[in-house]
């Protein structure tokens, strides 16, 4: 989106915590960062940050917002075990929903935005049954809200590519009309072909010069035989920097030195992680995935669907789950799942951004960088988390597009 005319100024904030400061935001990032000065004056517009926190804002990098009912009543959980039996659950009823599928995404994005998130990378589930429509409502709602956020869309097979004849077609067709990553998922327990299905998601990723993401359910060694097929592929083609492995939650399993080879060689060839917090034994660790330089974001999945019950929009609250999840209850620790969720998932979208060097690491509101930032109430960055106040400006590209949970009128 174009960054706002003119200047912005936010007024007493105190970033990651710090010292209460004034940003000033200019063409789109923060040009200047000043001690708190409540008599000097100021150009442009400005926003009364009352003393809260200023972080950057929150990046969801895994989330399927063609596959919603946030809005809607309750629906009882009527999915089978397996992805395979999931599928088919979401298939049988996602067209029978109180509202559209166009209402759904777009209602869904802008709630996340309202609370913070105006960076994603959404899926869009395209297959037989439904073909382009879910695709086609996801980019609407970026074209709704483009304004207000940065939504990549990821052609997304997840009733694979090999099970129903036509599905490597109609993924093509969606990268020719707009999405900017071809989606994988479990080469050998869905598809039973992980060479076939791996080498059509490497050669469409090719063939539109686009990025990669895997699904990835498979336990133990058979997770850790297809990781080492796209670790090849990715060699292989020079696809440094445009590789993301989601979900993975078993790649941590098999034993210590897997563990260090896997780590080092994401490092190696800039393999990123998308979690979604998920309460699993087996995880690659986290902490030492950021020290060796691994890009690794945090997303909300689906919410409230035909799948699961969890999910609500808001990735303070996702934040939280990753640090309940993985345990912490050191400050350090807890802010760096903040971290993670804000610019750790920036990264992933894009490898050129800030990335965080350590656990320690607070960058993304420091001179130069975007003015895509949050504000929000919290005495620290960690009561912040355990809090999760209302209390929220949301800015994007330097201008505010939501607060206090509600899209500026302009942006809706």
């Amino acid at each position: 989106m174009p960054a706002i005319e003119g200047t912005l100024t936010v007024r007493n904030v105190r970033p990651w915590g710090g010292l209460p400061s004034d940003a000033v935001l200019r063409d789109g990032k923060i040009a200047e960062l000043l001690p708190y000065d409540a008599t000097r004056a100021v150009d442009g517009d400005v926003v009364d940050g009352r003393g809260r926190l200023l972080v950057p804002s929150f990046a969801d990098v895994h989330v399927h917002l063609d596959s919603t009912r946030i809005g809607l009543p309750f629906r009882a959980h009527t999915g089978a075990p397996g992805v395979w039996g999931m599928m088919l659950n979401d298939r049988n009823n996602w067209r029978t929903a109180e509202a559209s599928i166009t209402e759904r995404v777009r209602n869904t994005l802008g709630a996340m935005i309202a609370r913070g998130t105006t960076r994603v990378r959404s899926y869009a589930q395209i297959d037989v049954d439904c073909r382009l429509e879910r695709f086609e409502a996801v980019l609407a709602a970026k074209e709704y809200f483009a304004d207000a956020a940065d939504v990549e869309i990821i052609a997304f097979p997840q009733a694979g590519l090999l099970r129903e004849e036509g599905s490597v077609e109609l993924i093509e067709e969606a990268l020719k009309a707009g999405a900017s990553v071809v989606g994988g998922i479990d080469p050998c327990m869905l598809d039973r072909d992980p060479v076939r299905h791996l080498d059509l998601v490497f050669g469409l990723a090719e063939k539109y010069q686009v990025a990669v993401d895997v699904h990835l359910h498979e336990p133990g060694e058979l997770g850790v035989f297809s990781t080492d097929l796209i670790l090849e592929r990715t060699r292989a083609l020079g696809m440094q920097g445009k590789v993301t492995l989601s979900h993975a939650y078993q790649l941590g399993s098999v034993n210590e030195a897997t563990t260090r080879r896997l780590i080092d060689e994401f490092a190696e060839l800039d393999v990123s992680m998308a979690s979604i917090a998920q309460s699993a034994s087996g995880q690659l660790p986290l902490t030492a995935l950021t020290e060796a330089g691994v890009r690794f974001g945090l997303g909300e999945d689906g919410q409230r669907d035909y799948w699961s019950p969890y999910g609500n929009c808001d990735m303070l609250d996702r934040t939280w789950q990753l640090a309940f999840t993985n345990g912490y209850r050191q400050d350090e620790l807890i802010e760096h799942c903040l971290a993670v969720a804000t610019v750790g998932g920036a990264s992933v979208l894009d490898p050129g951004s800030p990335r965080l060097k350590g656990v320690a690491d607070r960058p993304g509101v420091a001179v130069g960088d975007v003015a895509d930032l949050v504000l929000v109430d919290g005495e620290t960055p960690t009561s912040a988390v355990m809090d999760r106040s209302n209390d929220r400006t949301v800015i994007h590209a330097g201008r505010v597009v939501a607060d206090g949970l509600a899209l500026r009128q302009e942006n809706v």
